[in-house]
């Protein structure tokens, strides 16, 4: 009975090994751990991942858990108390996670450590920050173990380019800048003077329809772009008159990241 109980022991070994190597959960400073051995109940503890990442067991003292699976923890485990118990039989679960844990910084949304329940990708990491709209997209990034990987945050998350998502690690750092520097600023004599957020081939018009249109009192020949150049200011003149009047397209022109415009008034 208790061979054929090992054998069975030994082939889910086997394949929580395999799971394992698919992504398996990697144990961390601070997890609870629950520890049992089959046969020796007094070897059998709870513990606590101290942080300099080793746990303490009865008769075998520190051994080192941070940066393995249970799996892998369980086999390490079953080699060291082999000299205390004949043919070890050692199980590994994770009672608490503290480790899985992701870091947002850059100014798009509010500086933040969060800890993750369960696994997630990024995309729907995104779609659960509050203030994801002020976050610059095009400029984000996803720093992992130190180095900085190239992903297309815009891609992913605004034109749902579903292929580009990715599962997040724990100790992954996500840089979201504010898109302050990417909007089109919008004031005057619209209906809804605010900042628009800069996309590419935005138009002059794209961006005054997008503030409700031009009230009654504006001046659509009398429409001016302040923009800044190599740290000099331009004034463009734009005549939306003859733009919807007689369609000189000439007059839509794109507007570039930064851009002030500024619908004036008439007197009628």
């Amino acid at each position: 009975m208790w061979r054929k109980v090992f054998m069975l022991l030994c082939c889910v070994g086997m394949c929580l090994a395999e799971v394992a190597l698919a992504g398996d959960y990697v144990i961390g400073d601070g997890d609870s751990l629950n520890i049992s051995v089959w046969g020796a109940p007094e070897l059998s503890v709870g513990v606590v991942v101290r942080p300099d990442g080793k746990i303490t067991l009865p008769a075998v003292g520190d051994v080192v858990a941070t940066g393995l699976t249970p799996v892998q923890l369980g086999q390490d485990l079953t080699k060291v108390l082999d000299a205390y118990v004949k043919k070890p039989i050692v199980t590994v679960a994770v009672s608490g996670i503290t480790n899985n844990q992701v870091y947002i910084s850059g100014g798009g949304v509010p500086s933040t450590v969060v800890n993750l329940t369960g696994r997630t990708t990024l995309f729907k990491f995104l779609c659960s920050l509050p203030g994801i709209d002020n976050v610059d997209l095009i400029n984000a990034y996803l720093l992992r173990n130190g180095k900085k990987l190239v992903l297309d945050f815009h891609g992913l998350f605004v034109n749902l380019e579903i292929e580009k998502d990715v599962d997040l690690q724990p100790e992954d750092i996500l840089y979201l800048p504010t898109n302050e520097k990417n909007r089109i600023y919008v004031v005057g004599a619209v209906s809804n003077p605010k900042a628009v957020v800069y996309r590419e081939k935005l138009r002059i018009l794209d961006a005054i329809f997008e503030c409700g249109g031009f009230t009654k009192y504006a001046k659509q020949s009398a429409v001016l772009i302040l923009r800044s150049v190599d740290g000099k200011d331009q004034r463009i003149k734009i005549d939306i008159a003859d733009l919807v009047e007689d369609g000189d397209l000439a007059q839509n022109i794109e507007l570039r990241r930064g851009d002030y415009v500024m619908v004036q008034e008439g007197i009628f």
